[in-house]
């Protein structure tokens, strides 16, 4: 076949490839009402002329905690202008002025002017435009705990939290989004913040089986034509999606296979197929936080995991810092710094060990391979 037969082929199993995307927001979204419903009952006093309440949404990756508050928000918006929702990704946006610069463009519809505007006149063009719309604002701190990493959580909420002190009447709510089980928010943040922010905790569990397989049922329903997707098939990614407890496992594994499948010209997915995949599916947590990394970065967190599988040199910080050497330019401050980035962001654990003097493990959080796998798309060995 030849290359423009494979880019125009009508041969596909797709009826809406989007559904399978990790950021797509389904229409029917089952198995959080209940945490939709004590949220919308936080966010409703913002329509009544008073502050929406506050909120740490808790949930292992993959539970369902962006999309709730997604769909919540697009239901504010399509019912109330008493009430500005602002959605935060602070994997990417990791600075008080950052997330200020959002809620400006929520506001105002552009981006700030490309000259310099220092932090205080950002948050008081901010608080202004809250004033002039006569609205409450709910700001969505999706994954938290990397503005807590930067050490900037606890100025921002400070600042967002007491805007009504310096500006009058600005009326203001935070839902933040954690996914560190290890990480207690409310123990982390400052007394003078834990004032302000008395947040309410709502909880994502992980999906059992039976709302694993209605999940993504519906997603097979939506985005691939009928009879393309075995029984037996669907029961291996309900299975390998419950043992990770993260339904976007399920979601990739589909788009996968039924790629491949489409591919070789077959006219479904079957369970062999889903384990040739399996083989090569990287987590989604990992995938997305390899995306928010420099090449550089990339490059030192590819070469630290294929140490880990060569098994040759033992993962002591400085005999992995003399093996990188051999491979690549870098200093020790740097490869410090990278290393406290990679513990920030959930890649790799230090563990102190004392003896001949004080050096630290490297712990990868996740199978070398993965690792590798996720930095390769980016970076070339």
């Amino acid at each position: 076949m030849h290359r423009r037969d494979i880019l125009f082929s009508d041969h596909t199993l797709f009826r809406d490839q989007e559904v399978f995307d990790f950021h797509h927001v389904p229409e029917q979204f089952h198995h959080r009402g209940a945490q939709i419903t004590e949220l919308a009952d936080l966010a409703r006093p913002g329509m009544e002329g008073a502050s929406p309440g506050n909120a740490i949404l808790r949930g292992m990756p993959g539970t369902g905690k962006t999309t709730t508050v997604l769909k919540l928000f697009d239901q504010i918006e399509e019912s109330t202008r008493r009430i500005v929702p602002v959605y935060v990704n602070c994997h990417t946006d990791r600075t008080q002025f950052a997330v200020y610069a959002k809620i400006f463009e929520k506001f105002a519809g552009h981006s700030l002017p490309a000259s310099g505007t220092p932090l205080a006149e950002l948050m008081k063009k901010v608080a202004h435009l809250v004033q002039d719309k006569d609205c409450a604002l709910l700001v969505c701190l999706d994954d938290a705990n990397y503005l807590l990493y930067e050490q900037e959580l606890n100025g921002l909420l400070y600042t967002l939290l007491r805007l009504h002190e310096t500006y009058g009447r600005v009326r203001i709510g935070v839902f933040a989004i954690v996914s560190d089980m290890s990480l207690d928010l409310r123990r982390a943040v400052d007394n003078r913040v834990f004032s302000v922010f008395h947040p309410d905790e709502v909880t994502f569990p992980p999906y059992g089986k039976s709302e694993m397989r209605e999940i993504l049922g519906e997603r097979i329903r939506q985005g691939l034509y009928p009879n393309t997707m075995k029984k037996n098939a669907l029961d291996l990614v309900v299975d390998l999606a419950c043992e990770q407890g993260d339904v976007r496992v399920g979601i990739d594994l589909i788009r996968k296979a039924a790629r491949t499948v489409e591919r070789e010209g077959r006219p479904a997915v079957t369970r062999n197929d889903i384990v040739a995949v399996s083989r090569h599916v990287v987590s989604p947590l990992l995938q997305t936080r390899a995306e928010h990394l420099t090449a550089a970065e990339l490059e030192v967190l590819y070469h630290l995991a294929r140490i880990s599988t060569e098994g040759e040199v033992e993962m002591i910080a400085g005999m992995v810092f003399s093996a990188l050497k051999e491979q690549m330019k870098i200093s020790y401050t740097t490869f410090h710094e990278r290393l406290k980035k990679f513990e920030q962001d959930g890649f790799i654990n230090l563990h102190l060990r004392t003896g001949r003097g004080r050096t630290r493990e490297i712990v990868l959080r996740y199978d070398p391979l993965q690792v590798m796998e996720a930095c390769g798309s980016r970076h070339s060995a």
